[in-house]
């Protein structure tokens, strides 16, 4: 009789799968965004279309005592009008953000500056959105997408980090665990001063560049997150898994790492409870807010990380269908 974790595994695996090659699929992405029946689950991750809807639930969040950074929704972009859009929304988050007195932190995918149109684009854009980080002190986290771009990305962060960062403006980069390189990528950035923000990786990747086993991901993981907690320069440790999160506050307490070296990082709308636990017991917990109506792929990765998720949808979509 066939172990039923492995079953589990396996098939969870092949639901991630093949989530994650829908969220490339461009025409079902534009009928999700018509079906008002994804628009209850959509909320629970995406925190409104404009920048308005998305403010009170920053606010709400630090007054629960958590910090956050804003994601303007929107990747892959094929035209450069488009590119120079999400440049301008991200110059208006980073005036809105202080005159609000929020958190002055934003995450942006190099892909949506317009990286696979023209690299000199995304460079300018980018260049553009830290300039603006420099003048109003904040902080921006370059995203990392698939595997193709890992060298790229890591060339625009190293060549548009601000040489001067005594404002407290500076430029983070994220790692994925799951790639196989990442611990010499690591070493890299520790040696220079870099703020890594580290997760598992939400991207299909091929075996030969990424680990597809859970376990080894894991194992990954928590080799890197506490090589960052020891040696890394303000590290965000990005993960929902409790047992990596407890596993990091147990090396913290035993190794005397101060509470204020390092955070815990999460999606918006995913774990609340576990978000307000660590926040309560004094850990510092950093929520990743997205806002903006072209919130397909994201939507589409974060039910591909959790297959409850997809139970979920399905049940409001047989009722909806009921209802026809």
């Amino acid at each position: 009789m066939p172990d039923r974790s492995a079953v589990n595994e396996f098939a969870e695996r092949a639901m991630r799968s093949a989530l994650l090659t829908l969220s490339h699929r461009k025409a079902l992405g534009r009928l999700a965004t018509r079906l008002p029946v994804t628009r209850p689950m959509v909320r629970r991750f995406v925190a409104g279309e404009t920048l308005d809807e998305a403010l009170p639930a920053i606010e709400r969040l630090h007054e629960q005592g958590m910090g956050t950074t804003v994601d303007v929704l929107g990747e892959s972009v094929t035209a450069e009008a488009d590119a120079r859009a999400a440049c301008a929304r991200y110059l208006a988050v980073l005036d809105a953000l202080p005159a609000r007195g929020l958190d002055r932190n934003v995450s942006l995918k190099p892909s949506q500056m317009g990286a696979k149109i023209d690299e000199a684009l995304a460079r300018e854009n980018i260049g553009a959105v830290v300039a603006k980080a420099v003048e109003t002190g904040a902080f921006v986290r370059i995203d990392m997408e698939d595997h193709p771009y890992t060298d790229r990305t890591l060339a625009l962060w190293r060549e548009l980090r601000p040489a001067d960062r005594s404002s407290g403006a500076d430029v983070g980069i994220v790692i994925q665990a799951a790639l196989r390189r990442s611990e010499r990528d690591i070493e890299e950035i520790i040696a220079e001063g870099g703020r890594v923000r580290l997760c598992k990786g939400a991207y299909k990747e091929p075996e030969s560049v990424a680990f597809q086993d859970k376990a080894e991901v894991d194992e990954a993981y928590e080799r890197l997150m506490l090589r960052l907690l020891r040696a890394g320069t303000y590290p965000a440790i990005a993960t929902h898994d409790v047992r990596l999160i407890k596993r990091a506050i147990e090396v913290a307490t035993a190794e005397g790492i101060a509470r204020d070296s390092f955070e815990f990082q999460m999606l918006y709308g995913v774990r609340r409870d576990l978000q307000e636990q660590l926040a309560g017991a004094g850990w510092r917990v950093r929520v990743y807010v997205p806002f903006g109506g072209q919130w397909y792929p994201y939507f589409m990765r974060r039910l591909a990380e959790r297959p409850a998720n997809v139970s979920f949808l399905l049940r409001n979509l047989w009722r909806e269908r009921g209802r026809a």
